[in-house]
């Protein structure tokens, strides 16, 4: 391009910096060379002003030009040129800033135009935009301030939660996304075939999966655990880290149709251990990401939820309350909440349960306790009292449930009955039976939406809005 007069491919490339490391530095007259996107131009009698950011950090940099005879002719061309949402590299010195709320900015001598924006056409004008609007245009929403800091906590908490495991010996599973196997037993799977979908249609006979693809019939994973445990069976601590499918159709700020999973398998593990391992989990991912994001996180405050900095920082101080189901709902009977759902012991609590528990009754987090066996997956460890499960949920004030999970059943005959009650087939589950069968030790484990981690931690209302490429029903545009 006739405008770009100055090489930045090669061994120069590292003559670029991030903003994030010239915001921290000297303002001592040194050299730099800075790329990123324009966000503002102001075009002044002598001056010209472009705020760049690369993404770097939620701050872009003041990069000032003096209109003098210094400036060479690409330059020039290049600042005719320049609206918001160009690319560009500037060259210049870091000296002090004598405007107000900035401790410095660059001196720019040369300005390379990388790549033009259509001025009429680019739909990041205004400084302010809905989040509806932004969720139509996916591809560039990462460029606002809102959705930068999004992507920004979400990489930083995503390389948190794998060092958080490696320091304490666990080990990386990458489990299969295409399974035969329902994990959770609700059949909201999408199925994975490579027959003719329009002959089938068309056809008043059941399908053959013995001519398809993988010669029966098979699914998108809504869990990893089951083949985790497996592994954990031999490496005795273990974690997945990676996308699941939930084919619900529920069009709501809660539901994802692809969303990430974060379940560690733990063996020589019963519950109380579980119970601990979460709740050093979340405080230590919390920590992580107010000192490594303070300057994204200060913004979600200001902007998006009030006190959510305060209110991370009080649930690393707290103790996690533990209480039972049973106790649970004994509590939320006799409270004098109008509830839209009445608690009654045999049913799943509810979010405004969760958060009545949580806001009213503990004042901080909550793990809920050995919950019914018939709301409960078929894998759970059943108590004394054969009707009870030996799982937990952890529920977080503002959300609710956060994290579930329970101690697996180790006893192969209970396994084989309970499967048996629930009319499974315990053929097609004879893999899993075999670490029953062959060394059985106590084992458990939990899961935890990745999605719904990031919008506790950053306080977005949809969580549409924490993840780069929403798939909901009826969204799979990008």
């Amino acid at each position: 391009m006739d405008t770009y007069p100055f090489q930045i491919s090669g061994p120069a490339l590292y003559l670029i910096m991030f903003i994030k490391d010239i915001l921290k530095a000297e303002a001592d007259n040194s050299e730099v060379c800075v790329s990123g996107w324009v966000r503002t131009k102001r075009d002044m009698k002598n001056l010209v002003f472009i705020e760049v950011n690369d993404g770097s950090c939620f701050a872009g940099i003041q990069c000032t030009f003096d209109k003098g005879p210094g400036l060479d002719a690409a330059t020039e061309t290049g600042l005719s040129r320049l609206t918001a949402g160009a690319s560009v590299t500037v060259r210049g010195r870091i000296v002090p800033s004598p405007a107000s709320g900035q401790r410095l900015e660059v001196a720019a001598t040369e300005l390379a135009l990388v790549g033009e924006a259509d001025a009429e056409t680019y739909p990041l004008q205004k400084k302010r935009h809905s989040l509806e609007f932004l969720r139509e245009i996916a591809h560039l929403r990462a460029r606002t301030n809102t959705f930068g800091a999004v992507a920004r906590v979400r990489g930083r908490m995503a390389f948190a939660v794998n060092r958080f495991f490696e320091e304490r010996g666990f080990f990386l599973v990458h489990t299969p996304i295409i399974t035969a196997n329902d994990a959770e037993g609700a059949g909201a799977m999408f199925q994975v075939t490579t027959l003719d979908l329009a002959a089938l249609a068309g056809s008043s006979s059941p399908p053959d999966w013995s001519r398809d693809f993988f010669a029966r019939h098979c699914y998108l994973t809504v869990s990893g655990q089951l083949e985790a445990e497996t592994y954990a069976m031999a490496l005795s601590r273990v974690y997945t880290f990676g996308p699941t499918f939930r084919a619900e159709n529920s069009n709501t700020a809660r539901h994802l149709a692809e969303f990430w999973m974060i379940e560690p398998e733990i063996a020589f593990a019963e519950l109380p251990d579980l119970m601990t391992l979460a709740e050093d989990f979340l405080k230590y991912i919390f920590a992580d990401t107010l000192e490594k994001s303070a300057d994204d996180l200060n913004f979600f405050d200001l902007r998006v939820q009030k006190g959510l900095v305060e209110n991370l920082q009080a649930l690393i101080k707290s103790k996690f309350t533990h209480i039972t189901y049973t106790d649970a709902v004994n509590e939320l009977q006799k409270s004098k909440e109008d509830f839209d759902f009445k608690p009654v012991w045999g049913s799943d609590l509810q979010t405004e349960h969760e958060k009545y528990l949580t806001e009213k009754v503990a004042g901080g987090p909550v793990i809920v306790t050995d919950y019914p066996k018939d709301i409960k997956a078929f894998y759970m460890k059943l108590n004394d009292d054969d009707k009870t499960v030996r799982a937990m949920d952890v529920l977080v004030p503002r959300l609710g449930e956060i994290i579930g999970g329970s101690q697996r059943e180790d006893n192969l005959q209970k396994l084989e009955k309970r499967m048996t009650e629930l009319g499974m087939n315990s053929k097609d589950y004879s893999w899993y039976l075999d670490l029953r069968r062959y060394g059985a030790v106590p084992h458990s484990g939990f899961g935890l939406g990745f999605e719904r981690l990031v919008q506790y931690v950053t306080g977005m209302a949809n969580i549409r809005d924490v993840i780069p490429y929403p798939r909901a029903a009826g969204q799979a545009d990008f």
